[in-house]
């Protein structure tokens, strides 16, 4: 049922749920939070869809907030408030409210939302395009419990997770860490069945993913230890390479969907690591909404410390991971990171030893006429 309000108030608003409610027969409300989407026109439809697909597991009542700008002067003096309510199978297991705010109205969102937020129950703000510097210090922000992002949308987002570093407040999280999370249950469960000391870490993935970036921090920070980037085609991470005392512990996944685990003295095994959608990772994040401290943890071991460490060769899909950064004999083990970083040092002094002969030629063609 949709139920459509042309310069209305807040007010309106809520009666309008509860017209709609005792119209489909469920006068009770049996929401467990209120998720607030702030998003624009284009991507409204794709974030609204995710949002319902993740209430079959947590209903809730969604509030879109659609900031709409217009370049007529005259137009930005004056406010105006279009609602579309959407109850029973239009909104998923909740309520849905999408606001659509004009003019100064525009500067005063919290202002909207907060006379629709169901009482005592806790709040997500979720920014799937432009979020801002400082989440916690948004307007819309600081109404919430947990603060959602997602740095891969950003123009440059490995220098985003600097900002998010800087302004980090309890309650902040990202989607590029949520993604990350079937990838860091996989990598210490592998730990757990060995007991080798690990001596360096290889991240392999593409290269302006930040998921990529916060793998190799959350390793970095946890195992202290050198911790290299290395970029393949994709898509997304393709592949985590842990150097230990008892050999390697590779994770690969070169074709998004498929992964094979490699330890050595076991026999390889294949898992499940397919790319989840993002209905999936907002139903993850509502699952907990205290402050992750994994995640504040990785974030400031700061993201500026990997750029110092050299990057390996690209590594087309298909490709095996170990044998990414060079190429070794067919039946030679794959190098260890400290030998990787040494090659291309090798290779300039056996091409300075190749020229060296080549100019005494001249010498010698003399000699004999």
């Amino acid at each position: 049922m949709k139920i459509d309000l042309t310069d209305t108030t807040a007010g309106d608003i809520n009666k309008a749920l509860v017209r709609g409610r005792r119209a489909i027969g469920t006068p009770a409300v049996g929401m467990v939070l209120t998720l607030v989407i702030v998003t624009d026109e284009e991507n409204a439809y794709d974030a609204l869809k995710a949002a319902n697909d993740a209430s079959r597991e947590h209903p809730s009542r969604t509030l879109v907030v659609i900031k709409r700008f217009s370049r007529n002067p005259r137009a930005r003096t004056s406010s105006r408030l279009d609602a579309e309510v959407r109850v029973g199978a239009d909104a998923g297991t909740g309520e849905t409210v999408v606001l659509r705010l004009y003019g100064e109205v525009v500067d005063h969102a919290d202002s909207v939302v907060l006379p629709l937020l169901l009482p005592d129950a806790p709040v997500v703000v979720w920014w799937p395009v432009e979020a801002p510097e400082a989440p916690a210090k948004d307007p819309l922000g600081a109404l919430a419990q947990r603060r959602v992002t997602d740095t891969y949308a950003a123009e440059e987002p490995v220098r985003e997770l600097s900002a998010r570093a800087a302004a980090y407040t309890p309650g902040d999280t990202d989607l590029s860490w949520t993604r990350i999370t079937p990838w860091r249950s996989m990598l210490a469960a592998a730990l757990d069945q060995v007991t080798c000391e690990v001596e360096g870490v290889v991240v392999e993935g593409e290269e302006f993913n930040p998921s990529c970036e916060l793998l190799a921090m959350w390793l970095a920070d946890r195992l202290d230890v050198p911790v290299k980037r290395s970029v393949s085609a994709g898509p997304g991470l393709t592949a985590v390479r842990m150097d230990t005392s008892c050999g390697p512990i590779v994770l690969d996944r070169a074709d998004g969907s498929l992964a094979t685990l490699s330890i050595k003295g076991q026999p390889a095994r294949a898992v499940a690591l397919n790319r989840r959608d993002t209905a999936e990772l907002i139903a993850e994040e509502l699952r907990r909404l205290d402050p992750d401290d994994t995640y504040a943890s990785a974030l400031r071991y700061g993201v500026e410390r990997l750029d110092t460490v050299p990057v390996q060769g690209t590594r087309e899909p298909g490709q095996p991971a170990s044998r990414a950064a060079e190429p070794a004999e067919p039946d030679a083990e794959p190098a260890p990171v400290e030998e990787a970083a040494k090659a291309p040092a090798k290779k300039a002094a056996a091409k300075t030893a190749k020229k060296a002969p080549a100019k005494k030629a001249p010498a010698r063609k003399a000699a004999a006429k």
